[in-house]
């Protein structure tokens, strides 16, 4: 165990100090901080898309600064995804020009920094912290797990991710995410929505290992110590967001 904590010293580090932080935007607990974190972790994310989607078009970063900015002010921001969509196949149709990955984007990390912004205007700084002991709790858990008895793959597209480590990190989840429930959710609640949420975040995980695949690079940026890019570090969250929010406008 020692040794697996030294050779990724770097990367727990950088974790502790990602988690730290989010930590003190949970105790400030504003709306316009996190709509500020969470917009420039969008745009770096737009920047790393950029490479995985082989994109060249600078454009992308004005819709994209639009969306954000319109976001703040209004009540539902998953609904402006819709109208830049619209916008999109617009321009498609009238110029025949636009390139048509500029979609891509949109859709992934886009709509999912959305997704994150309306968790938190819509059930508060609790259900955030909520998501990051669930994710981390599976990032850990597999992590571990995996290393240490993993030994059956689990898909073509992560050959270092495990079976084991898969159901080790939603076990870990399951335990910590039932603990750390809020409070407007009963203990089957809780249960069921950490579950969902770590298997999303597996998959999260899954879908940004396939777009490095496909792009032919070992990680999407370089800006986090350990991590990579803020995508690396971020995908379990932007499918993890998207299935958390979903459960709880059913059970609440």
């Amino acid at each position: 165990m020692s040794e697996i904590i030294n050779e990724s010293s770097t990367r727990i580090k950088t974790g502790v100090v990602l988690i730290l932080a989010m930590l003190i935007l949970g105790y400030i607990d504003s709306y316009f901080l996190f709509w500020l974190v969470f917009g420039i972790m969008l745009m770096i994310s737009i920047s790393e898309s950029k490479r995985l989607y082989s994109l060249k078009s600078d454009s992308i970063y004005v819709y994209t600064a639009l969306l954000w900015f319109a976001a703040f002010f209004y009540p539902m921001p998953i609904d402006l995804i819709f109208v830049v969509a619209i916008g999109y196949a617009s321009q498609l149709a009238y110029k025949r020009t636009l390139n048509q990955k500029l979609f891509l984007p949109l859709l992934y990390p886009t709509a999912s920094f959305l997704f994150l912004l309306t968790l938190y205007s819509e059930y508060g700084v609790m259900t955030l912290l909520w998501l990051l002991v669930i994710v981390a709790s599976t990032d850990i858990g597999a992590y571990f797990v995996g290393r240490t008895f993993g030994k059956t793959k689990f898909c073509e597209t992560s050959p270092n991710k495990t079976i084991e480590g898969v159901i080790g990190g939603v076990v870990f989840a399951v335990v910590l995410g039932s603990l750390s429930s809020i409070n407007e959710i009963n203990f089957i609640g809780a249960v069921l929505v950490s579950i969902i949420v770590s298997f999303a975040s597996v998959f999260g995980d899954l879908f940004e290992s396939y777009l490095k695949r496909e792009a032919g690079v070992k990680d999407s940026g370089s800006i986090l110590p350990g991590h990579g890019g803020i995508l690396d570090r971020t995908d379990g969250y932007l499918f993890g967001s998207i299935a958390m929010l979903v459960v709880l406008r059913i059970l609440i």
